[in-house]
C-alpha cells in the first residue's frame, strides 16, 4: 500500500501522523511511505531522518495526497484539504466529527473510508488511540491552568500548591477518566486541593483508592458541581462520551457564581466542550475572558510538546495502521472489532451512530457497508 505523511497545517500543530521509526516499519513490511517536505521539522524529525530509511520526500501536500492510498495524520483534515482527499482514500487520524458539521459533510461527499483514532475502542472500554494523547492533555491542562491563575495573565493571581502558611488552590477535574486522572495527579502533585467529579461511582472509588489525600472525590450531578465551583480557581473539563459532542456542565448563567480571575480549562473542546461558554482558541491566542471568568480552550493542546506528543501516538496507532496497511481496511476492521469500531464515514455513508446523532444524518450500520465490499 502506498502512505502519505503530510505536514500538518492546523495553527501551532507541531505534531507529525508518524515518527521516522514508524515509517520504517511500514517500509519493512512491503509499503511505499510518501512523506511532505518538513513535515517531522516540528517534532525534531528532518527530511533525511524519513529518506535514509526509505520513505520518498514530496514537495507539496498536495502530491502527498494525489499518490497515497492512505493518509496517516494527527488532526482533522483542514477546509484546504478537503478537495484533496479522494474517493476511496483510507484517512487515518482524529477526527472529532461531533463537534463539526461542515468536516462531517465534506468527508460524507469525498466518498473516503474515514477512521477515526478517538473512536477505536477496546472491548473493556478504553480508547487506545486517544489515550496518549489524553495523558498529555490532562499535564497540561494543569501546567497551562496554573500559569493562566497568574495575575498578569489574567487570572486569580494564586499559586496552585500555596506556600507554608497560605492555603493552596482549589481545583475541580470534571470527569475521572483518562484525563481527568492525569490533571488530578499533576494538581495533587503541585500541593492544590482536589475535587474530581464524575458520574461513575466504581470510578470514583477506584479513584479515591489511589490518589494522594489531597484529592476528593464527588458524584457529579447539577446541584454538586453548582455548589463546588464558587470556591474553585481552576476547573478543568475532562468529559468524553466516544464519538459524542460533550455535555455542556457548567452554563454561562453558573459563571455570575465564580470568582473573578478563576481559570476554565476545557479539554474537551475537540468534542464541542463540556462548558456552555467554550469555543475553540489556538496556541498563538488561547484564552478570552467571559464574565470575569478566564477560558483556556486549546483544540490540539498536545501539539505544543510535539516531541513527546509525536512519539506517544505513533507507540499507539502503528500497530492497527500496519494492519490496514498488510490486509485493506475491510478485512483488519473485520479481525479487529476495536479498529472496526473507528470507523466514522465509509464511501458517504456514517457508519458511526453518536456521529449521526449529533447532526441528525442519516446512519447506515457497518455491516450493510460490509455486505457493498466483496
Amino acid at each position: 500500500m502506498i502512505i502519505g505523511i503530510p505536514k500538518e497545517i492546523k495553527n501551532n500543530e507541531f505534531r507529525v501522523g508518524m515518527t521516522p521509526s514508524g515509517v520504517n516499519s511500514f517500509i519493512r513490511n512491503g509499503h511505499e511511505v510518501y512523506v511532505q517536505q518538513g513535515a517531522g521539522l516540528g517534532s525534531g524529525f528532518s527530511d533525511i531522518l524519513y529518506s535514509d530509511l526509505g520513505a520518498k520526500i514530496c514537495d507539496s501536500i498536495e502530491d502527498v495526497y494525489s499518490v497515497s492510498e492512505m493518509i496517516i495524520k494527527v488532526k482533522e483534515p483542514l477546509k484546504k484539504e478537503y478537495s484533496l482527499i479522494k474517493k476511496n482514500q483510507i484517512i487515518y487520524t482524529f477526527f472529532h466529527f461531533a463537534s463539526s458539521k461542515e468536516l462531517t459533510e465534506a468527508m460524507i461527499k469525498s466518498q473516503s473510508i474515514c477512521l477515526a483514532y478517538e473512536t477505536v475502542q477496546n472491548s473493556d472500554y478504553t480508547l487506545p488511540l486517544l489515550t496518549p494523547m489524553s495523558e498529555v492533555a490532562g499535564r497540561m491542562a494543569t501546567q497551562q491552568g496554573a500559569k493562566f491563575l497568574e495575575r498578569p495573565q489574567g487570572g486569580y493571581g494564586i499559586l496552585l500548591g500555596g506556600v507554608p502558611g497560605v492555603k493552596p488552590a482549589n481545583v475541580i477535574v470534571l470527569g475521572g477518566g483518562v484525563v481527568g486522572t492525569q490533571a488530578a495527579k499533576m494538581a495533587a502533585g503541585l500541593g492544590a486541593n482536589v475535587t474530581i467529579f464524575d458520574i461513575s461511582l466504581d470510578r470514583l472509588r477506584f479513584l479515591d483508592d489511589i490518589m494522594p489525600k489531597n484529592v476528593n472525590t464527588q458524584f457529579s450531578n447539577t446541584y454538586n458541581i453548582s455548589e463546588a465551583i464558587k470556591n474553585a480557581q481552576l476547573i478543568i473539563g475532562a468529559v468524553l462520551i466516544p464519538g459524542a459532542k460533550a455535555p455542556n456542565l457548567i452554563t454561562k448563567k453558573m459563571l455570575k457564581d465564580l470568582n473573578k480571575g478563576t481559570v476554565l480549562v476545557d479539554v474537551a473542546v475537540d468534542q464541542g466542550g463540556c462548558f456552555e461558554t467554550t469555543h475553540p482558541t489556538t496556541h498563538k491566542d488561547p484564552t478570552y475572558i467571559i464574565d470575569n471568568v478566564l477560558h483556556y480552550s486549546v483544540a490540539n493542546m498536545p501539539g505544543a510538546v510535539p516531541v513527546t506528543s509525536t512519539e506517544a501516538l505513533t507507540n499507539a496507532t502503528i500497530s492497527r495502521g500496519l494492519a490496514i496497511a498488510n490486509k485493506g481496511w475491510k478485512k483488519a476492521c473485520e479481525e479487529d472489532l476495536s479498529l472496526k469500531l473507528g470507523l466514522n464515514i465509509v464511501n458517504g455513508k456514517i457508519v458511526y451512530k453518536a456521529v449521526a446523532d449529533a447532526f441528525n444524518f442519516d446512519y447506515t450500520d457497518i455491516k450493510t457497508v460490509f455486505s457493498n465490499y466483496v
